[in-house]
């Protein structure tokens, strides 16, 4: 058996070689003949740290973007300048400063509006950073166009807005659940504050987990991923929430038909520190019991932040999230699933150059499923502890360094079965916890290396140990599944006993490096060409054969029979601006690949499965595809048209297990694939008092397998299928409409309120979310039943802020 000890060596020898990496930088950077101006970029009204605020200094082409704490660092040789500030929704500020010296300058600066809204703290740059920048396949959303734009049930979705980028899909009508570039929901690493979240959904998919009045900044990488994050071969869903108001208390707030929400925030210690508390509760289950239902369905969620500033180079940050879920169908059935976070940072300013953040992270998802005729409870939960700690080197003009390690501890509990009473005809039953340990080091460098280009490189290397603790089962030929030739099925192979493993014992150990590198050409001050590699491993797995993520979805490590997922991606884009920037084109083509994509063999069963392997083929993805997006950036009417043009699919042949494999070893549609995509959203202001805003979405029908034939066994009718997912739903479309008023109000009163009326699927389409095949019992005829979710929604809610 392989130890651990393993593991730790590479982690020791990854610790060495950051430290030299440091020691070597710092002394680079000491031999320069350059001067340091560094601080911090917030807001002047609430002091908010701004994330992606450039500094420039003008004249140059010296500059930089604050980093996620609003922090920045420019070297250039002495002499004198004039300092920029530039952010989107905010005035420029700047300052003449003399560089015969390193100094430090922290700025304030002021928002252009006043709106209801929430201070726009998107991501976005200044058109030239944007295009210079070697930063590709990233979706940014500004949280003010968020809350402007209609959603189902009127509540404000981060989800669904970026589920109107290219790139990005649903799964279905009304889910909370996404897909990047044909990847599957689990290949989604979701970030909150830096902890995971393993379910983003509320009421199975119609919500999302994030507040956004919570929120600060949403970052989406579809590709291009920076060697900082791992973990997840698809995207990085990076969520940050607001630090809270260090200048005032203020709260904010909705009432809305659904649910409704409060956020009240404000300074402590004398302005060195601020706290942050929002609260969101549905009420549903109090309408449906006033209607007399016996059914239920309800959430809530919680985040908690705030901080404290220890002295000029340090400061504190404790962040929490807590949510959860509530079904009940009569008395018979009950349902309840959550997440739960914490994080405690330190960040640390070493100098004016050298800035970093140190993490202990703390996250879980767990469900419980009861069913009272059958007397008898099922409880499961992943819960997973993260220690990380980041560095950025500013050295230069020309190079800036990150560098870091990271290590995750997993205590997977696949399930628990309970009888809930002595006479319950169901036997107690638990599934075997798995514990696992991830960690990795990296290292990326963002190098100017002539005046039109920019490069973006970085290593990142991965490690995944599988830990002891129970014992495994052997198989015949170390094969957990075989194919039947007689019966022309996959079946459990054959056990001939069981290798028990210690809690010291590392009973599966993996290893990768992972490159990435992006490039960006600049053709002139108003277009530019980009490209981009990675390659990232995956090592956990959401064990699911339901085209949805649902709450019994199991994750499972990488171990003897599951391997790790391996992907790379290519993306080449286009960027230009035109007509002075009034509007801009994106537009990439990508291709992916993944390597050990796992699929249920036909008939699978993964609820109560202790040995999952027995039900699984282990196969290859690939997804390819063009990405256009056309914004118009200025005027009373902005907005954008964004469409996508691709293919996934997957091929599962049966390897040494024998067989075809699945669907004759042939490529076939993923559950994710959307051959058109296109979305149009727009916002037209016609005064400060009423603004109108929509949506239009069109897409591929998804993937399903159809019966293709029939046949009669004792007289009842049989179908036979097609090909795995080779038919389609309809067509999916559907129009949203929503109407914002804000009443007149004196200049100097502090409270602000708004109504916001919306219209989701406006022309009441119909939209498929299923169709099933079986018999009519009293005519023998076969018929398809077709399940729609929803109709024609209206909603209408009061936002307030004061």
């Amino acid at each position: 058996m392989i130890k651990i000890e393993k593991h730790k060596v590479w982690l020791r020898q990854s610790k060495a070689f950051l430290s030299l990496l440091l020691l070597l930088v710092s002394t680079y950077g000491i031999a320069q003949e350059n001067y340091t101006v560094s601080g911090k970029i917030s807001d002047k009204e609430d002091g908010e740290t701004l994330f992606g605020a450039s500094v420039f200094l003008e004249g140059t082409t010296i500059g930089v973007v604050t980093n996620e704490y609003g922090f920045y660092s420019i070297t250039a040789p002495k002499g004198n300048y004039r300092l920029l500030i530039s952010y989107m929704g905010y005035s420029e500020e700047y300052q003449e400063i003399t560089l015969d010296k390193n100094q430090k300058l922290d700025f304030e600066i002021i928002a252009v509006s006043t709106q209801l809204e929430e201070v726009v703290v998107s991501a976005d740059e200044p058109e030239m950073a944007v295009l210079r920048k070697p930063e590709m396949s990233v979706a940014k959303m500004n949280i003010a166009t968020v809350k402007q734009m209609p959603v189902v049930l009127g509540e404000v979705d981060v989800l669904k807005s970026l589920q109107m980028l290219p790139g990005v899909t649903n799964n279905g009508e009304g889910t909370g659940g996404f897909h990047v570039r044909g990847g599957a929901g689990d290949q989604n690493l979701v970030l909150l504050d830096e902890a995971i979240i393993y379910n983003t959904s509320h009421m199975f998919g119609f919500f999302s987990v994030f507040n956004a009045d919570a929120i600060k900044d949403v970052k989406l990488y579809k590709g291009g991923i920076p060697a900082r994050y791992g973990g997840r071969v698809s995207s990085v869903l990076d969520v940050r929430q607001k630090d809270g108001n260090n200048k005032r208390f203020e709260a904010t707030g909705g009432i809305g038909i659904i649910s409704s929400r409060l956020a009240v925030e404000g300074p402590l210690f004398k302005e060195k520190g601020s706290f942050i508390i929002a609260g969101r509760r549905s009420y549903a289950d109090l309408l449906l019991k006033a209607a007399g239902e016996d059914n239920s369905v309800s959430f809530y969620d919680l985040n908690l932040k705030t901080n404290y500033k220890i002295n000029t180079n340090n400061r504190l940050y404790l962040s929490g999230y807590f949510g959860r879920d509530a079904f009940e169908l009569g008395e018979n059935f009950s349902s309840s699933y959550g997440n739960s976070t914490g994080n405690l940072r330190w960040n640390h300013i070493f100098n004016d150059k050298l800035f970093s953040n140190l993490s202990a992270i703390y996250s879980k998802y767990d469900y419980d499923l009861g069913i009272t005729t059958a007397e008898f409870d099922w409880v499961s939960s992943i819960t997973n502890y993260n220690l990380k700690y980041d560095l950025k080197y500013y050295f230069s003009d020309k190079f800036k360094l990150d560098f870091g390690a990271s290590g995750i501890y997993y205590d997977f509990d696949p399930g628990e079965i309970r009888p809930t009473s002595e006479t319950s005809a169901v036997n107690p039953l638990t599934l075997d916890r798995k514990k696992a340990v991830e960690s990795g080091v990296y290292v990326n460098a963002e190098h100017k290396l002539t005046e039109n280009l920019t490069a973006q490189y970085g290593l990142r290397y991965s490690g995944f140990t599988r830990l002891g603790g129970q014992a495994m089962v052997d198989y015949a030929n170390d094969q957990p599944v075989v194919y039947n030739s007689t019966l022309g099925i996959y079946e459990r192979g054959t056990e001939v006993g069981e290798t028990n493993y210690e809690k010291g014992d590392a009973i599966e150990t993996f290893g990768n490096f992972e490159p990435r590198v992006s490039l960006a050409y600049t053709l002139n001050d108003n277009s530019s060409l980009k490209a981009g590699f990675s390659r990232v491993a995956q090592y956990i797995h959401l064990l699911s054969n339901t085209s949805s993520a649902t709450p019994l979805d199991v994750w499972a490590p990488s171990g003897q029979f599951i391997k790790p997922q391996l992907s790379n991606q290519y993306a080449l884009g286009y960027f230009r601006n035109f007509k002075d920037k009034a509007y801009s084109m994106e537009a990439e083509v990508y291709f992916k690949n993944t390597d050990n994509r796992i699929d249920y063999i036909d008939g699978s069963n993964l609820i109560g499965q202790n040995t999952i392997e027995t039900e699984i083929l282990s196969g290859e993805s690939r997804a390819y595809g063009l990405e256009l997006l056309l914004r118009k950036n200025e005027g009373k009417f902005t907005g954008w048209i964004a469409y996508t043009l691709s293919k996934s699919e997957q091929r599962t042949p049966g390897g040494n297990a024998g067989g075809l494999g699945i669907n004759n070893g042939e490529w076939y549609n993923t559950p994710y694939d959307r051959t058109h995509d296109i979305s149009i959203s727009g916002s037209y202001k016609l005064n400060n008092k009423w603004s109108f805003s929509s949506n239009l979405v069109f897409q591929t029908g998804r993937p399903v397998t159809y019966p293709n034939g029939q046949y009669e066994y004792e007289g009842i009718s049989i179908a036979s299928y097609a090909g795995r997912n080779s038919d389609r739903l309809p067509a999916y479309h559907r129009l949203d409409l929503s109407v914002n008023y804000k009443p007149n109000r004196k200049p100097e009163s502090k409270f602000k309120g708004e109504w916001v009326l919306g219209i989701y699927n406006a022309y009441n389409r119909k939209n498929a979310a299923s169709i099933s095949f079986g018999q009519n019992l009293e005519t023998g005829a076969n018929e398809a039943t077709r399940t729609a979710i929803f109709g024609i929604v209206p909603s209408l809610t009061y936002n307030f802020k004061f």
